[in-house]
């Protein structure tokens, strides 16, 4: 029974997610009120605040999935792998799917969403709030390998170059270019900057 309920409670959310997103994106994320999406949801706004604290929590939602994601794949890498090795692996790997994470997807929707939350200063700094529990997650992670401060500069120059690289990537996607045409830069870009790393690492 348990795992039912939990299987309803997650449709309810991604309803509510969805409703969200899909006034953000027709109207703007500040020109949309949470009586709205509510509406919008068929949900009470108690309801909504139920699975979604805060506004901004109703477009982050869609990365959920990503949280934490840097320090599980160091934690799962396989045995005598380098950590760094393992994220620009994985990195790379995202690319090659057109993983909207790393920017390289040229989707309408996708595009739009990146433009929302780089361009909506709320949601930026709400993304900045989850982007430090990544941050202290990924450092815990490399401690188990290497000093706590090391770990500490490493997780931030990672997390902070892999940003970089995504917004690059969805940049200039927006400005036209096209998907096949920046593939190869963005995988050379990726390459470069962990090999910037890759020394400090050691």
């Amino acid at each position: 029974m348990t795992g039912l309920r939990e299987v309803r409670r997650q449709r309810v959310r991604e309803a509510i997610s969805a409703a969200a997103i899909r006034l953000f994106l027709e109207r703007g994320f500040d020109q949309v009120t949470v009586t709205e999406i509510a509406a919008a949801a068929e949900v009470s706004k108690p309801t909504l605040f139920k699975y979604f604290p805060a506004k901004e929590d109703l477009v982050l939602h869609r990365i959920a999935d990503h949280r934490e994601e840097a320090a599980r794949v160091v934690r799962a890498r396989p045995a005598g792998e380098e950590p760094l090795e393992a994220l620009r692996r994985h990195f790379l790997d995202g690319l090659a799917r057109h993983d909207p994470v790393t920017g390289l997807n040229d989707e309408p929707e996708v595009l739009a969403f990146h433009r929302m939350v780089f361009t909506t200063p709320s949601l930026a700094a709400r993304l900045a709030h989850h982007l430090a529990r990544d941050e202290a997650a990924l450092a815990a992670a490399l401690a188990e390998t290497t000093g706590e401060l090391t770990a500490a500069l490493l997780a931030g120059q990672v997390l902070a170059s892999q940003r970089v690289l995504a917004r690059r990537n969805w940049q200039a996607l927006s400005d036209g270019v096209p998907l096949a045409e920046q593939e190869p830069v963005a995988v050379r870009a990726a390459e470069h900057a962990f090999a910037l790393l890759r020394p400090r690492l050691r």
